[in-house]
């Protein structure tokens, strides 16, 4: 509990900082803001590999998704069928970096930095296909911004990994070995040696 409350102040004044600072600087980014600081505190959080992979993925992801727009650009027809193939492309090719580095990048940041691009310039895109190195460069530099925000404030107060459940289950005692009774070595004998001789008597 207090380690959420303490990543939630943490993220609220990162994310009021990120909208401040960029309107003095005259930068983009209020419309982006909640999601790249948001989508940056999720990498620094979600336990699971390393940091440093987990940011690694998203900015993978973030970049076959912008190659996913110069396709659908300069290669596909402008319409329901070619956008349908260009994020088909982005998702295959998600799937592949996250298959050839043997799941060292996840296949979840790899979508997320994916998704976040699409996010943030699919509406800008959409006003000016033609225009997309620019537009994309300027949609892009917003986003990360507040990404990069999101995340360096999440991994300050980011609590350590889980351990596995191996190593929190309680230590149980073996349980002793199951030891069955058995007849000391003569004590048949013992009993019967004196009804023989009482019959050898009788005889």
């Amino acid at each position: 509990m207090r380690s959420t409350l303490l990543s939630g102040a943490v993220l609220t004044v990162a994310s009021i900082l990120v909208i401040v600072l960029s309107s003095g600087l005259g930068l983009d980014v209020e419309s982006v803001a909640l999601m790249g600081a948001g989508s940056g505190a999720v990498v620094a959080l979600v336990p699971g590999r390393s940091p440093g992979l987990r940011l690694v993925g998203f900015l993978v992801g973030f970049a076959l998704s912008w190659v996913g727009y110069l396709v659908r650009a300069g290669f596909l027809p402008d319409t329901t069928t070619g956008h349908a193939i260009a994020v088909g492309v982005v998702v295959a090719l998600c799937t592949a970096a996250a298959a050839l580095s043997r799941e060292r990048l996840s296949l979840w940041t790899l979508l997320l930095g994916a998704a976040v691009l699409a996010g943030s310039y699919e509406t800008t895109y959409i006003e000016a296909p033609s225009q997309v190195l620019r537009t994309s460069a300027s949609s892009s530099t917003s986003v990360l911004l507040a990404f990069a925000f999101g995340f360096f404030a999440a991994a300050l107060v980011a609590p350590g990994g889980t351990p596995s459940d191996e190593a929190v289950a309680p230590a149980t005692p073996d349980a002793p070995p199951a030891t069955t009774s058995k007849p000391e070595s003569g004590a048949d004998d013992t009993r019967l040696g004196p009804m023989l001789k009482d019959k050898e008597d009788a005889r």
